[in-house]
C-alpha cells in the first residue's frame, strides 16, 4: 500500500505541469470557441436588425447577396449587435467639403433617421449633395474625407501594432543577455523566422535594410486580419484600396532598389538576339506591373472569399426560416470556417511577406559578371 501511495504521488508530481499545461490549452480554445461564437451571433444579430428595419412587406424577401455586401464593404457607423430594443452602434465623424459650403464637421448619427443632413444625404454608404427639395445635386463636386469603420480600425490596428512593438522592444532592452519574457518571448520566435526563413533566405546579405518594411507588412496584415474576425470587426484586408497601397509600396522599394543587373534583365534580356528582344521588353515591361497586381488581388481575394462562405452559411438561417433545423448546421459550419480563416489569417501575412522578398531579393541581385558571356 505504501508503494501504491508512492506511485501515485510521484505520478501527480511529474503529471502536474503536463496537465496544467493541457489545461491552459484546454482554456485557450475554449475562449477561441466563444469568441467564434460570439462572431458568428454578432454577424447573425446584426441581420436580423438589418431584416427588422425593412417594412412589413419586404420582410418574407432575404436577399444573401445585399447582406454580405452590407458587411464586407466600409461604413460611416460601425454596427457590433443588435437587440430587440438596443443597438450596438457607434457613430463616426463625417468630414466632407465642397466649394459652396467648405469644409463640414458632424456625426455620421445626423443621418440616422432620414439620410439628410446640412445639404448632404448619405445613400448606399456614399455622400451626396443636395437641393432644398431633397433631390441630388450632381452639379456639386464634394470630396469625402470620413473616418469610415475602415479607416478607424485602421488606427486601431496601429495603435495596437505601436503598443505591442513598444512592449517587444522594453523587452530586448530590460532582458538584454537574459531569455525572453512576457510579450517579448511570444514575438521574438516569430520576427526571427521572418528575418532568417524569409528575408535572408530571399533577399541575401542585404536583407537588413528591408527588414523593417517586411516585419511591418507582416504583423500589419496578420494583426488585421485577426481583427477583422472579431465581433463586429472590419474587412480592412478585404478592402482592394488597403492591398493596392501595400502592394504599391512593395513595387516602389523594389523599382528604387533595382540595380544595374536587375534593369538589365528586364529592359534588355542578354543573350537573346535583337529582334527577340524587343519582342521581350513589353512583356518584361507588363511584369513589373503584375507582380505588385497580383499581391493586391491575392490578400483581397482570399480574406474577403473567407468572409463571404461565413457570411453565406448564416444566411441560410434567414433563407429558410428555421432555427432548430437549419441553424445548428450553419453554425457548425460557420465555426468551422472561422477556425479555418484564423489560419488563414497567418498564411496570408506569410505568403505576402515572402512575394515581397523574393521581389526585393530579385531587384538587389548581384553578379560579378554576366552568365551569358562567361569564357568569351
Amino acid at each position: 500500500m505504501y508503494m501504491l501511495h508512492l506511485k501515485f504521488i510521484t505520478y501527480c508530481v511529474t503529471c502536474a505541469p503536463i496537465q496544467r499545461e493541457m489545461a491552459t490549452k484546454i482554456n485557450k480554445l475554449l475562449l477561441l470557441i466563444l469568441l467564434s461564437v460570439l462572431s458568428i451571433a454578432g454577424f447573425a444579430s446584426s441581420e436580423a436588425h438589418n431584416v427588422q428595419e425593412e417594412d412589413l412587406d419586404q420582410v418574407s424577401v432575404f436577399k444573401p447577396g445585399e447582406m454580405i455586401m452590407h458587411h464586407i464593404a466600409d461604413s460611416h457607423e460601425w454596427h457590433f449587435f443588435s437587440t430587440e430594443s438596443f443597438h450596438g452602434t457607434i457613430p463616426l465623424p463625417i468630414i466632407v467639403y465642397s466649394a459652396g459650403k467648405g469644409l463640414s464637421v458632424f456625426s455620421s448619427s445626423k443621418f440616422a433617421h432620414h439620410g439628410v443632413y446640412n445639404g448632404y444625404k448619405l445613400h448606399h454608404e456614399r455622400i451626396f449633395a443636395v437641393d432644398a427639395a431633397g433631390n441630388e445635386d450632381t452639379s456639386v463636386k464634394i470630396y469625402d474625407l470620413s473616418i469610415t469603420k475602415n479607416v478607424a480600425s485602421l488606427m486601431i490596428s496601429a495603435i495596437l501594432l505601436i503598443a505591442v512593438f513598444t512592449a517587444v522592444a522594453k523587452g530586448y532592452v530590460k532582458n538584454k543577455g537574459k531569455a525572453p519574457s512576457g510579450v517579448q518571448s511570444f514575438f521574438e520566435p516569430i520576427v526571427g523566422y521572418v528575418r532568417d526563413e524569409i528575408a535572408v533566405k530571399m533577399i541575401g546579405p542585404k536583407y537588413e535594410r528591408f527588414m523593417p518594411y517586411l516585419l511591418t507588412v507582416f504583423f500589419f496584415i496578420w494583426f488585421n486580419n485577426l481583427l477583422g474576425l472579431m465581433p463586429g470587426g472590419a474587412n480592412l484586408t478585404g478592402n482592394i484600396t488597403v492591398t493596392l497601397v501595400l502592394a504599391g509600396i512593395t513595387f516602389i522599394i523594389t523599382t528604387i532598389n533595382g540595380n544595374g543587373y536587375y534593369w538589365k534583365h528586364v529592359l534588355w534580356t542578354p543573350g537573346v538576339p535583337l529582334p527577340l528582344r524587343i519582342i521581350i521588353l513589353p512583356i518584361e515591361i507588363i511584369g513589373l506591373i503584375t507582380k505588385p497586381f497580383s499581391l493586391m488581388i491575392r490578400l483581397f481575394a482570399n480574406i474577403t472569399a473567407g468572409h463571404i462562405i461565413i457570411l453565406s452559411f448564416i444566411g441560410l438561417i434567414f433563407i429558410f426560416k428555421s432555427l432548430f433545423l437549419v441553424a445548428p448546421l450553419s453554425v457548425a459550419f460557420g465555426l468551422f470556417m472561422t477556425f479555418l480563416e484564423l489560419f488563414v489569417a497567418l498564411i496570408q501575412a506569410f505568403v505576402f511577406t515572402l512575394l515581397t522578398a523574393m521581389y526585393f531579393g530579385s531587384a538587389v541581385e548581384e553578379h560579378a559578371h554576366d552568365d551569358y558571356d562567361h569564357g568569351h
